[in-house]
């Protein structure tokens, strides 16, 4: 947005970050993931954040009395419409002008719904993918909303990350460190430094919905093909029961064909499948990332290795994760190695870009 614009939209320039009408503009943070997207603001009485919180995905249909078109989103739409939801971030971001268009749609019905004030500065966070067009898509839908009238700014999805795993406040900027996104699209890892990015790195083999694809591969064979599940039951399988400390066999029940219902134990499909995630996202930074770091930027390379390790992203949220990334890194570069994580890794992109909102608000 530019300084005129914001003129216009809150007053003159002494008043910047009050409306016309003297109400504080409200910090929001965003993040539209592939899988999941966050908002987080202020809450009614300010002192803990309201975090929205759904599925990224959106159905139509329509009124059978009308005629009119209706939208349903998120898991609304995923449970009542599967045949036909649409999940328009699958790749990470919107790809083209249809897409484009549907997530505009999704993120106002959000807007709407959940009454976020357009008197706001929106800070959002965006995935380090080599897409312009992808990203200049993104940008478009979120700085075309009706928030974010006082400001609108993106940052790196990894480092808003790895704010609320650093402290309870913007600590994180003024380190220098490595990141690592373990999202549904893609690997990710960013060295900072003092808030500047350095050697962003991204790769698409190894990623949480490849898990998705792996487990319910594992499921069939395991069952010895009596049990074929699709992505999103093995996405559910994964969030539900992955767990690096305390993995516990569970029971299913899937209905079959021409009647009848099948029960079935599943010991184990899903930590094979992120076992080897992790193994992989393991080779992917030690032996391609840190390599490159080092060799474009030695010193940062040093300082951020005696530092902790940021990690964030869905992936992230498995139970013992954060030690094991740490012990399997340590060995494999054979020297000690600190890993951290926000308590909650999937909403702490938009609870670091939520505070990151803040500061500007009270700056601008």
């Amino acid at each position: 947005m530019s300084d005129e614009d914001a003129d216009d939209d809150t007053g003159s320039e002494s008043d910047a970050g009050v409306s016309s009408d003297g109400a504080a503009a409200v910090p929001v943070g965003v993040k539209l993931g592939s899988t999941r997207t966050v908002i987080a603001l202020p809450g009614e009485h300010g002192t803990e954040n309201q975090i929205i919180k759904t599925l990224t995905c959106m159905a139509t249909y329509e009124d059978a009395l009308t005629g009119e078109e209706k939208i349903l989103y998120g898991e609304e739409a995923a449970r009542e419409y599967p045949d036909r939801v649409e999940y328009m971030l699958r790749s990470g971001l919107p790809e083209d002008a249809d897409r484009a268009e549907m997530t505009k749609t999704f993120f106002e019905a959000i807007i709407e719904e959940h009454d976020i004030p357009a008197n706001s500065g929106v800070v959002y966070a965006i995935p380090t993918i080599d897409n312009p067009t992808g990203l200049e898509n993104l940008q478009n839908v979120i700085e075309n909303s009706s928030i974010g009238l006082d400001l609108v700014e993106s940052y790196p999805e990894s480092l808003c990350g790895s704010i609320p795993a650093f402290g309870d406040d913007l600590e994180a900027i003024d380190e220098i460190f490595v990141a690592v996104n373990m999202g549904s699209t893609n690997l990710e890892a960013s060295a900072y430094r003092r808030g500047e990015q350095l050697s962003p790195f991204t790769t698409g083999a190894v990623t949480g919905n490849e898990v998705d694809r792996m487990i319910a591969n594992y499921v069939e064979e395991e069952t010895q093909g009596r049990v074929n599940i699709d992505n999103q039951t093995a996405r559910e399988y994964k969030e539900e029961h992955a767990d690096f400390v305390d993995f516990e066999p569970f029971t299913d029940i899937i209905q079959q064909p021409g009647g009848g219902s099948h029960e079935f134990t599943i010991e184990r499909s899903v930590m094979d499948a992120v076992n080897e995630y992790l193994d992989d996202a393991v080779d992917e930074l030690a032996n391609t990332f840190l390599p490159e770091l080092a060799n474009d930027y030695m010193k940062v390379y040093q300082l951020a290795l005696d530092r902790p390790i940021a990690i964030t992203g869905g992936m992230a949220c498995i139970p013992g994760i954060v030690d094991e990334f740490e012990e399997r890194l340590s060995a494999e570069l054979n020297r000690d190695i600190d890993v951290i994580a926000a308590d909650e890794p999937d909403i702490a992109p938009t609870i670091g870009a939520q505070r990151i909102a803040a500061r500007l608000v009270e700056t601008n």
